[in-house]
Formats: structure tokens, C-alpha cells, sequence
């Protein structure tokens, strides 16, 4: 664990890679701790030596709320649009396109895989936050910005009078961003990478891998990671102008592995995700053939 003064870094298991993240831990009299998704035994030691009162979630996905549940009598807040999400399997399937792309009996499915530490710990939930708005911990200002993109109640927090942002799953990883189910968006994200240049901070940290950037090595690697969308696009429109239809674009391997579509939530997520690219470039998925809108 590394700590910025009251900031602690909770790493999660293989340097905080997916299905992990890191979480943060303000010390202070109000005991903040932000995502839940670091090394369970790591996450209990915090709670053992300083307390944890208050958890906060940047958003809903399980690398981040998993471990809500360790903490039994910690008040749980999330962002206000993604409380509503969390209400029902039915608002969290939706959120990440399984009814979308298979309807009632893709949920059923989805409902049956979820972990049930997962289910409880989003279940946990019983408040939320606003956006914007300055919060002090202790004497920890913080302002959770509204960023979405990854999801559409994505927050970063903000810690302005230390010049430190928690910018999570704006993470800087080879894979390139993520917005692949329904409630993510590709033109938000964007949006919302440049919004995260723009902030006075000094330290840039992210929810996966190499974790800890400076100014100019944040601006550095937003650049280079927001040319992935470009990347996506080309390879997808190269597809397309071979005649190739939205089905089997969707068996390639385009974003995941292809020995890995076996898998519902990845196959949902690469069929989702093509339909956002398609959708850019300016195609409409008719079933299984795509045609130019108009």
C-alpha cells in the first residue's frame, strides 16, 4: 500500500488487473473508502487498524463493488443514476446489454452466473452522492466529477486541494477504453478523457495496472489511448467493406480473444461494442446485415 498524505493506495491481486482494481482510503474522522475491489485481505487490515465508516462506489461493476460487503456496518453510497441500476438483476443485465442482445432468457441465464458476494454487495447500497458538489472527509475536499463513458454514472473523484484524481477505469491499459455495454458510450468517453486533462492535478491514478501517472505522462498516454477507438474503427469498417455481415463480426475476435466468445457476458459485450462502432461510422444493423443510414 502506498499513501499520498491522507490517501492510501489499496492494490488489488496481479497489480490491480481486471477482475480487480485498486481502491483508495482517505484518513480521516469520517474513515472513506472509495471501490472495493483490492485484495480482500488487504481491504480487512484497513478495516482492522483505522475503520471503514462510509464506502463509496464510483460506478456498479464488480471490479469495483465486489467487496462492499466486507464492510457490514459501513453506510454504501453510488452515483445517483446508477442507484436506480442497482435496484434489480434486471436493471444490471440491461446496463450491460444481456437483454439487449438476448432478451428475458439471456437475463435468466446472466442471473443464474452472478457471484453472490456481488449480488449482496450491490444490494448493500443504500445512498448516493451528487455530482459536482464539494464533499470534506475530514478535511478532505472532494468533488466526485461526473465522467461518463465507461458507464453512464461513471465518476472520478477529485481531491482538488491535493492535486490528486482517481481517474479508475480511464486506466491507460494496451486494451484501450471501455464502453461496451449498453449504458457506455464512445463519444462520452471521449469527452469525458479530455474532461480529465483539463482538471488542476498533479497525480493521475487509475483503477488498473501501471496505476500512478503525472501530469504529463496522463496526457501522454490519454492521447495515445483514445486512438484506439480509431483503431476499432478501421478494423471494423475494413470488415465491412469486405461484405463481412454483423453476425459474423461478431465470431471474430474483434476486442476479446475469440477462444473467449464462448463466454455470455464477452460475447455480449463483443456484440454490443460492434454495434456502437457500426452505429459511428454510420451503419444500421438489420438483423444479421448491415446497411448504410441514410
Amino acid at each position: 500500500m502506498e499513501r499520498i498524505g491522507p490517501i492510501t493506495i489499496v492494490e488489488g491481486p496481479n497489480n490491480s488487473k481486471v477482475p480487480f482494481s485498486r481502491s483508495l482510503y482517505i484518513h480521516c474522522e469520517d474513515k472513506v473508502l472509495i471501490d472495493t475491489g483490492a485484495e480482500p485481505a488487504a481491504l480487512i487490515t484497513i478495516d482492522k487498524d483505522y475503520g471503514v465508516d462510509l464506502v463509496i462506489n464510483t460506478h456498479y461493476h464488480p471490479d469495483h463493488t465486489l467487496n462492499n460487503h466486507l464492510f457490514k456496518n459501513a453506510r454504501k453510497w453510488i452515483n445517483p443514476i446508477e442507484y436506480e441500476t442497482v435496484q434489480s438483476i434486471e436493471g444490471i443485465a440491461k446496463g450491460n446489454g444481456i437483454y439487449q442482445e438476448w432478451g428475458e432468457k439471456g437475463v435468466n441465464v446472466f442471473q443464474k452466473h452472478l457471484p453472490e458476494e456481488w449480488v449482496k454487495s450491490l444490494g448493500d447500497i443504500s445512498g448516493t452522492y451528487q455530482y459536482e458538489t464539494e464533499y470534506v472527509f475530514g478535511d478532505v475536499k472532494t468533488i466526485f466529477l461526473h465522467t461518463p463513458g465507461h458507464t453512464k454514472g461513471y465518476s472520478s473523484p477529485y481531491f482538488p486541494e491535493l492535486g490528486i484524481v482517481f481517474v479508475g477505469d480511464f486506466d491507460m491499459t494496451s486494451f484501450g477504453p471501455w464502453y461496451f455495454g449498453t449504458d457506455g458510450d464512445i463519444n462520452e468517453f471521449i469527452n469525458s478523457g479530455k474532461r480529465l486533462l483539463s482538471i488542476d492535478a498533479d497525480t493521475y491514478i487509475t483503477g488498473h495496472q501501471k496505476g500512478m501517472f503525472s501530469k504529463k505522462e496522463f496526457h501522454s498516454a490519454m492521447e495515445k489511448y483514445l486512438t484506439v477507438i480509431d483503431k476499432r474503427d478501421k478494423v471494423i469498417e475494413g470488415y465491412v467493406n469486405k461484405g463481412i455481415n454483423f453476425e459474423e463480426l461478431t465470431n471474430i475476435g474483434i476486442f476479446y480473444p475469440k477462444h473467449m466468445l464462448d463466454k455470455l457476458i464477452l460475447k455480449t459485450w463483443e456484440r454490443s461494442g460492434i454495434r456502437k462502432h457500426l452505429h459511428r461510422l454510420g451503419y444500421t444493423v438489420l438483423e444479421s446485415e448491415i446497411s448504410l443510414a441514410k
